[in-house]
């Protein structure tokens, strides 16, 4: 019997003894009254196992025909083999005009002994991460693609970063894409406005962290890659950034964007916004109001921001190197950067020095610390890499164009001289036979 059916012989057998009346064995089992005395007719009659339900042990009447059930595993193995069951439902219902569940092919394809097109994965665990105790100490931060104008204007993104003590929006900023400029700004926001952080947490976009397998001859010598603009940027704040492996990891922030997907997109339609301008010029006045309804209190009062360094701005930037001119001038992209003479007429050609691109536009040019010279912003600039992190600074030139590389290493191999030569790690070396002799004859001898 099933669990349902489980009490019914002790209420009935009760009943038809007289110790308990139909109404307290119908109220029991949940049943009317003539359902109760039905099932004690029928236990008179043929004994407790006519309490078992009627149906079991007899073909559904909602059943598959056998002729159908084999034209569909036909198909399963042949025309459709390798469609998932849904696709295959889909399909069945369109090409072949055969309206079954998907269920129903599950089933059939499991009659077959035919492998799942994709297994079904139990839910991984996870355990529940506590907030941190003191404002500044963690900062999450991402980036949304929505309709945020629902039409009235361009589609954009919004960058924004939320304190993960007291859920308190920090920043936000929209921008066409998730792009460098906009965590940039973001960043620049959080610092201006409230100081550093600790940490900041994040997914594991190319902008924040690299997740390339390229390495160049110096990072497999310092044994770690270089980090991206923006990293080098954290590094020299003393900001740390820690990698979140999922989207439930930063959840509370994922949490966030459904909130302004609602709250956000309400309140630039209430003011009929339709520029990318505008909506980030109301940006300040939706945050004040949002942290003001949503803003818990942290468990520690004592807040751990830190306070930024003079001259924020200079550190917001992308990073280059580069060799100063002979005529002391230093190319960024399109722009030229002259360099004014030193202290007594001193000359800066061929040093290497730093150019910073910061957020603003400018272009600074550093050597040991010291600005050497500025360039003015361009219009409508956007800060961007003008060159990845990992990149060699000298790129090999390529073969003539209409020559194969196996053909030119031939011709070189050819037009080489055919002395046999000795390299001068397997000879003993002699300073002063090597004096007198002469480099060439001392080692072609």
């Amino acid at each position: 019997m099933s669990r349902k059916e489980l009490p019914r012989p002790g209420l009935i057998n009760a009943a038809l003894a007289g110790r308990i009346s139909n109404r307290d064995g119908a109220a029991a089992l949940r049943i009317t009254i003539r359902q109760f005395q039905r099932l004690k007719q029928r236990v008179r009659e043929q004994g407790i196992t006519a309490l078992r339900h009627q149906g079991r042990g007899r073909p559904s009447h909602r059943r598959l025909p056998v002729a159908l059930a084999g034209h569909v595993q036909a198909l399963l193995r042949d025309r459709y083999a390798g469609f998932n069951d849904t696709h295959c439902t889909e399909k069945l219902r369109e090409e072949q005009g055969l309206t079954i569940s998907r269920e129903s092919v599950r089933r059939l394809r499991r009659a077959l002994g035919l492998p799942a097109r994709h297994r079904r994965r139990p839910a991984k665990y996870r355990s529940r991460r506590p907030r941190e105790e003191a404002a500044g100490q963690l900062l999450q931060l991402d980036g949304s693609p929505f309709e945020w104008l629902e039409g009235r204007g361009p589609r954009m993104t919004l960058l924004g970063a939320i304190d993960d003590a007291t859920s308190a929006v920090m920043a936000l900023h929209f921008r066409p894409t998730e792009d460098l400029h906009g965590y940039a700004t973001v960043l620049h926001q959080v610092v201006t406005t409230a100081g550093l952080p600790i940490a900041l947490y994040g997914d594991g976009i190319n902008i924040l962290v690299r997740n390339d397998e390229h390495w160049t001859l110096a990072e497999q010598l310092a044994g770690r890659q270089r980090p991206t603009h923006l990293g080098l940027v954290l590094e020299e704040l003393g900001i740390g950034y820690v990698r979140a492996r999922s989207p439930q990891a930063k959840g509370r922030i994922e949490r966030l964007w459904g909130t302004l997907q609602d709250r956000l997109v309400s309140e630039l339609r209430l003011r009929s916004i339709t520029t990318r301008a505008a909506a980030n010029a109301y940006l300040p006045q939706f945050i004040a109001d949002f942290n003001r309804r949503f803003t818990r209190p942290p468990a520690s009062a004592q807040a751990v921001w830190r306070r930024p360094p003079r001259d924020v701005r200079l550190a917001l930037g992308c990073r280059y190197d580069r060799v100063v001119g002979r005529d002391n001038t230093v190319r960024l992209g399109p722009r030229l950067i002259q360099i004014p003479r030193g202290a007594h007429g001193r000359s800066y050609a061929r040093r290497r020095v730093e150019v910073r691109e910061l957020l603003d536009g400018r272009a600074i040019v550093l050597l040991d610390g010291t600005v050497l010279a500025t360039a003015a912003a361009p219009p409508d600039f956007t800060l961007q890499p003008r060159m990845a992190p990992g990149a060699a600074r000298h790129r090999p030139r390529a073969a003539p164009s209409g020559v194969s590389v196996n053909r030119l290493l031939a011709g070189l191999a050819a037009a080489l001289p055919r002395t046999k030569r000795r390299h001068p790690w397997r000879l003993g070396y002699d300073p002063q036979r090597a004096l007198n002799a002469g480099y060439e004859r001392y080692y072609r001898a």
